[in-house]
């Protein structure tokens, strides 16, 4: 929760995949509530006004997975309409003349994204912006396991970190 306020104020694609990881944490603790207090809120050195804080945000996260059907996959509302800010922000920066750095770096992903999607081969047409979002988030959990992680792949990711970091830097313009 501290930790998700701050990255909303400096950095929104750090925050989004940060809520991502929030979400697969909830799922980790079957979203119970009781079993994240003790085996996950616990284990920090806050008091314990801020242990309740933190334990009713996750309580807040949790009813909000149940409501809308994403207790097992997929993303909180809340996290989708970041995502779709920034979808919306890129088709304005690339439909303008404004912003030659940033879409000569969407030409240069480009070929990534069409790659992974090709990998992935379930006809999902995503938003591009969310294939990027997927692929970073997918590169996080492969270094948490400390899986190996090829160099076209390792590539791959720092020019999609390039290009997200542009479109964040962006964004935090447009949303102070």
């Amino acid at each position: 929760m501290y930790i998700s306020r701050e990255l909303r104020k400096r950095n929104i694609a750090e925050y989004l995949l940060y809520m991502w990881q929030v979400e697969d944490l909830l799922r980790a603790y079957d979203c119970s509530l009781s079993r994240i207090r003790r085996e996950y809120i616990d284990q920090f050195d806050y008091t314990d006004e801020q242990k309740e804080e933190m334990a009713d945000w996750y309580g807040d996260l949790i009813r909000m997975m149940n409501q809308e059907g994403c207790r097992q996959s997929g993303h909180l509302q809340i996290n989708k309409i970041v995502l779709q800010q920034l979808v919306e922000l890129n088709a304005e920066l690339l439909a303008g003349t404004e912003h030659p750095f940033y879409t000569s770096e969407y030409y240069k992903v480009l070929p990534y994204i069409v790659e992974l999607r090709r990998k992935r081969g379930d006809g999902n047409e995503e938003p591009e912006i969310e294939t990027c979002f997927n692929a970073l988030y997918g590169m996080m959990m492969l270094r948490l396991q400390k899986k190996e992680v090829s160099p076209d792949t390792q590539h791959a990711i720092k020019e999609i970190t390039t290009f997200i970091g542009m479109l964040n830097d962006e964004f935090m313009k447009v949303d102070s």
